[in-house]
């Protein structure tokens, strides 16, 4: 639920304009755009999840016909490629996890922007060092991979935003030189 602010009158200053109202008005954008680009492509990734479904299913039937066929060089051909098959749909299967993974951080984005609006278009809350304290804090919290947790620390430890995102790739690589698998 995004905060409901008035229209904008950048367009048209009077004395009531507000730098915050506008802020609140372009968070509320980024928030809409976000989640506008989230619903239409979840549509298509459900149509190519079920539709990979599906051809798995077919795969494996193909691979269960070939089982009974006498050997022959097309038995061997048909069971090479079911299985060169299978390892493309794993790739799929990959590149699906990362399109969900991408997919759980625009929506903590979009969550955290709205979360951002509520404290701007408070006065109560905007000069409360402790709302911002617990907005960081509920931000951080919804982080699940070690390295966001990494990448959130170091960002407001020193503001540095290359120096975050330089610890978050140097994390990342510290996985992936581990046997350790971590799901998210």
């Amino acid at each position: 639920m995004t905060t409901r602010v008035p229209a904008s009158t950048a367009a048209r200053p009077d004395l009531d304009w507000s730098q915050v109202r506008e802020t609140i008005l372009m968070l509320n954008l980024a928030i809409a755009q976000l989640e506008m680009a989230m619903s239409e492509s979840s549509g298509s990734v459900e149509v190519l999840t079920h539709s990979f479904m599906g051809m798995y299913g077919n795969v494996m039937g193909i691979e269960e016909a070939a089982r009974s066929l006498p050997d022959s060089p097309a038995k061997a051909s048909i069971q090479e490629l079911g299985v060169n098959v299978s390892s493309q749909m794993q790739q799929a299967i990959v590149a699906f996890q990362f399109y969900d993974r991408l997919s759980q951080r625009l929506g903590h984005v979009g969550s955290s922007l709205e979360d951002l609006t509520h404290i701007v278009s408070d006065p109560g809350r905007l000069y409360n060092p402790a709302a911002w304290l617990e907005l960081q804090q509920k931000i951080r919290s919804k982080y699940t991979m070690e390295d966001e947790k990494v990448m959130f620390d170091t960002l407001i430890a020193t503001g540095d935003v290359k120096l975050a995102l330089e610890q978050f790739v140097s994390h990342k690589q510290e996985e992936a030189g581990s046997s350790d698998i971590e799901l998210f």
